[in-house]
């Protein structure tokens, strides 16, 4: 799967140090995946859960933080649109939250 705005894993990284290793590694094998459908997608990651029309949701660490990310099958791409901890997750709209348009000028450290 491509994802398009890699910049906001970066992002993400440097604002949840601690779930650098678990997002790192969600992201690499992510990368190297090409899910057709959700069905496919349910199967690698089994606690993934759809929302709305194609935005797909993964715990990370254990449940610790939540991954909202679109995804489109047929051009096999996908971009994070927010990812925290499950205690922010739950303050938030997963089928609505839009994604933080000021990480697109974040320049790692």
């Amino acid at each position: 799967m491509n994802i398009i705005v890699k910049r906001a894993i970066l992002y993400y990284l440097e604002k949840y140090p601690q779930a650098k290793t678990p997002l790192l590694t969600w992201y690499n094998e992510f990368l190297k995946e090409d899910f057709k459908n959700f069905n496919q997608l349910k199967a690698t990651y089994g606690n993934a859960s759809i929302v709305g029309k194609n935005r797909v949701i993964f715990n990370i660490k254990g449940n610790d933080y939540r991954l909202i990310v679109s995804v489109n099958f047929k051009q096999l791409a996908a971009y994070i649109i927010w990812f925290g901890t499950h205690k922010e997750y739950d303050k938030i709209n997963a089928e609505t939250i839009e994604f933080d348009s000021k990480i697109l000028n974040y320049k790692a450290k």
